[in-house]
């Protein structure tokens, strides 16, 4: 079995004309010894045999480029020994190769039509001949029926091909859309990474800055101001530490995710604390019903109140905030407002799930996109990421004014591919 393996991986390494020229060295030399032996009683070789043997042979060079051709010359050729009165088994072989080339690089119509020509005229020469040379019964019949076996051989073999090379494809496509999709969760992990991280490295230090600042200026006069901003520095720097360690674990090790809990709604007193002792006297209103609130709501909940606060500290030069989170029905609505000064007179901006053709908003005093920040982008994902909107805008009299509107529950196409 290994040798005959390797005879057909060497016969197909073969370039397409030099198997040619070998199948046409196989065919005429059965061919010629059977046209060489004849029946004594029946016509023996002679010119004519030998150069229909010829012209078939010449014919079979070209057979894949022009295989009906091919075929009606070897099909000619085979006709014309009979009427010339040669009986053989093996005249009709270059036709036979010509015929399953016909089904084997063609279609299945021609393949029909070829079957159809090659029956009625095989059919007819066996009449004719029958009539000067005893046939046994039934011999027009069997004529009609053997140009259909390399008919059919070609065709079967020709379907198995189209079978192989569609199994490939599907293959390929396969391995494709399987790329694709891990190219896909991969971006999608990384822009949570990257949320997740400025998340817990920007606000947190923000507010360590401002704490700090706040520690440094009454360190002199009211110490003990100092040492409770310095408390505040602890304290945030420990659930930054805590924050990134179980980020960069999930990085880590795929396979054993955190089992620390995300921030949600019970973490949010401690937020606006933390803001209040950085300078700005927050407030905080929650009526307390969090039943039933998916994680990645609270989550979400939690990280909007975190960049709109960290806004007010670093852009907005307010005194007063107050956050808002309150449960309507199957909603979840958190408002975050504050007193610092006006930006450009502009009417509010509603914020859903990204658009392309969405001009660029502002958020505090100036854009995203001339600070160099990602904080309304941050909080534009966080609310479409769960399926929910957010506008804002300035506040009439002064001021500005975050509101998102959150579902309780996540629908189906914000949970497929969205984690904590």
């Amino acid at each position: 079995m290994t040798s005959f393996d390797g005879l057909v991986e060497r016969a197909r390494s073969l370039s397409p004309l030099t198997a040619d020229l070998l199948v046409v060295a196989v065919v005429g030399l059965f061919t010629a010894s059977d046209a060489a032996s004849n029946d004594p009683d029946y016509q023996q070789a002679d010119g004519l045999t030998w150069l229909l043997l010829a012209i078939s042979l010449i014919a079979l060079v070209w057979r894949r480029r022009w295989p009906v051709p091919v075929a009606v010359v070897t099909g000619a050729a085979c006709a014309g020994w009979a009427l010339h009165g040669h009986i053989g088994e093996l005249l009709n072989l270059p036709v036979i190769v010509a015929l399953y080339t016909v089904a084997v690089l063609g279609d299945r119509r021609r393949t029909l039509w070829t079957g159809l020509v090659a029956s009625l005229v095989s059919g007819a020469v066996a009449l004719r001949v029958g009539r000067d040379v005893a046939n046994p019964q039934g011999l027009p019949l069997l004529e009609m029926i053997w140009p259909l076996v390399p008919l059919l051989l070609g065709e079967v073999i020709r379907t198995r091909r189209q079978l192989m090379d569609e199994y490939a494809a599907r293959a390929v496509r396969a391995e494709e859309e399987r790329e694709r999709e891990a190219a896909r969760r991969v971006h999608e992990e990384r822009l949570r990474i990257a949320r997740e991280l400025h998340d817990i490295v920007a606000h947190t230090v923000t507010a360590m800055t401002v704490q700090a600042g706040v520690a440094l200026d009454a360190l002199d006069t009211r110490p003990e101001i100092s040492r409770r901003a310095m408390r505040q520095v602890r304290d945030s720097g420990k659930e930054a530490v805590g924050e990134l360690r179980a980020t960069v674990t999930v990085l880590r090790d795929r396979d054993s995710e955190s089992t620390s809990p995300a921030p949600g709604l019970a973490q949010l007193p401690e937020l606006v604390g933390r803001f209040t002792d950085s300078g700005v006297e927050a407030a905080l209103r929650h009526d307390g019903t969090a039943d039933g609130l998916s994680p990645m709501v609270e989550l979400a909940a939690y990280r909007i109140v975190q960049e709109a606060l960290t806004n007010v500290v670093k852009h907005s030069g307010a005194r007063h905030a107050a956050v808002s989170v309150a449960r309507h029905g199957d909603r979840l609505c958190v408002e975050i407002a504050d007193d610092g000064r006006p930006s450009r007179i502009e009417p509010p901006a509603q914020l859903g799930p990204p658009s392309r053709t969405e001009p660029p908003s502002q958020l505090g005093p100036s854009p995203p996109s001339a600070t160099g920040g990602f904080g309304l982008v941050g909080m534009r994902e966080r609310a479409a990421a769960v399926g929910g909107s957010i506008e804002y805008g300035p506040v009439p009299g002064g001021g500005f004014r975050v509101r998102a509107v959150l579902p309780v529950v996540l629908p189906a196409e914000a949970l497929h591919g969205a984690r904590p």
